[in-house]
């Protein structure tokens, strides 16, 4: 499953690292996170897409505290 969301982030070096760190977890196939546009996008398990999604704002959380995704 494939889904874009609206996101808040400060700055582009922070968004190439939390992108970095949601590609790790477990069952993520794809992710992006977009300093420009303000856009998270995440394609991950269908099975397991909420709780990845759960798990990967926490993890983009631990990055940049003010990371925050509106779902």
């Amino acid at each position: 499953m494939k889904k874009k969301f609206k996101c808040e982030i400060d700055c582009a070096n922070c968004a190439a690292k939390v992108t970095d760190a949601i590609k790790k977890i477990e069952g993520v196939t794809d992710a992006s996170v977009n300093f420009m546009t303000q856009k998270f996008k995440l394609e991950a398990d269908d099975d397991r897409f909420d709780e990845i999604l759960q798990e990967a704002i926490k993890v983009g959380r631990k990055i940049e505290p003010d990371f925050s995704v509106e779902v």
